[in-house]
């Protein structure tokens, strides 16, 4: 249930959208057939920790709806308001999406990440446009508006939903709180144009960490997440806060210091056709004390070369990392 009356929630995303946040991927149990309680309640526990202020309960994975609602009912049930739950809405159908929203909400999930089903092929903005307002009108959760090239929509325009769509969306789906600005990657564009016309109106969230740290320093930008920060511990969260307090010298030169571990990072074959490599995500996380642990099939794999190409880059940054055998990172810290 929202902690926030629907007309309150772009008061509410204002206040609470502010500052870093992860990604929590789920874990299951040894045997693969049960969410992993005790794992997730660890990785939610470790984002506080590390002063994320939110995380997205990844649904980008083989996991059944159930298993879904389970999941993001217990990062919720373990953070206790001391971290905003975004419920991720990647599923099959419209019907799957709103299906899958009401479990999120009902577990305690706090806002909503809206992306868009691979066999969504839209003719016009429009159909975009009634997508989105479908999903909005579902719920009684703030939702985050997401240009992503994945979606298939840079053929209608290289914004992926360019500013006229955004505006209509903004201007007409009143729990529309946030933009989480990844339109044309990799130029960076969106989050200039984005800012421009629409800070005022809703938060606008700078995701990704190479593109957030210096943008912030010449434009106000609240939030930056949901991403893959938990690969540098509790840098990204030290940076925002070096750089809302105006040290930006200081936040430059962490910055610079954790650029090994980026360009490590980059390095890697990431995104497949659209479909992020989670499970690299969640070794990344787990070099820093997260669970890691079983993933269901089917899934893209994590091969040695790429965890020596990881643990390495952290290492060259100065970042601490786990001193855990990699063979550990199958198991989990966890494991049940």
């Amino acid at each position: 249930m929202a902690r926030y009356h629907p007309k309150e929630a772009r008061e509410w995303a204002r206040e609470h959208l502010f500052g870093v946040a992860n990604v929590t991927i789920p874990t299951l149990t040894s045997d693969f057939k049960r969410i992993n309680e005790k794992a997730v309640r660890h990785d939610v526990e470790l984002a506080i920790q590390h002063g994320f202020v939110g995380s997205l309960s990844c649904s980008e994975v083989a996991i059944t709806q159930a298993q879904y609602g389970e999941f993001a009912a217990i990062m919720a049930d373990q953070a206790k308001g001391r971290l905003v739950i975004v419920h991720h809405a990647v599923f099959n159908t419209l019907e799957d999406n709103i299906e899958a929203i009401k479990l999120a909400e009902a577990g305690g999930a706090d806002i909503v990440l809206l992306g868009y089903p691979p066999y969504f092929y839209p003719k016009s903005y429009n159909e975009v446009f009634e997508y989105t307002q479908k999903i909005c009108a579902s719920t009684n959760l703030g939702v985050i508006i997401f240009p992503l090239p994945a979606w298939g929509f840079s053929r209608l325009h290289p914004a992926d939903i360019p500013l006229h769509v955004l505006r209509r969306m903004v201007n007409e789906i009143p729990n529309v709180v946030a933009i989480k600005a990844e339109g044309g990657y990799p130029n960076f564009m969106s989050a200039i144009e984005v800012h421009r016309h629409f800070h005022k109106d809703v938060v606008i969230s700078c995701p990704l960490e190479h593109e957030f740290v210096p943008l912030a320093q010449v434009m106000d930008i609240p939030f930056c997440g949901t991403n893959y920060t938990a690969y540098y511990g509790p840098t990204m969260p030290e940076i925002f806060k070096l750089i809302r307090a105006g040290e930006y010298d200081e936040a430059t030169q962490l910055w610079y210091k954790i650029d090994p571990a980026r360009k490590a990072f980059a390095s890697l074959p990431m995104a497949s056709a659209g479909l992020l490599n989670r499970m690299v995500w969640k070794y990344q996380g787990w070099l820093q004390g997260y669970n890691g642990g079983p993933m269901p099939h089917p899934t893209q794999r994590l091969y040695q070369r790429d965890m020596v190409t990881l643990r390495k880059g952290l290492e060259a940054a100065g970042l601490k990392t786990t001193s855990d055998a990699d063979e550990a990172f199958f198991v989990g810290r966890n494991p049940q």
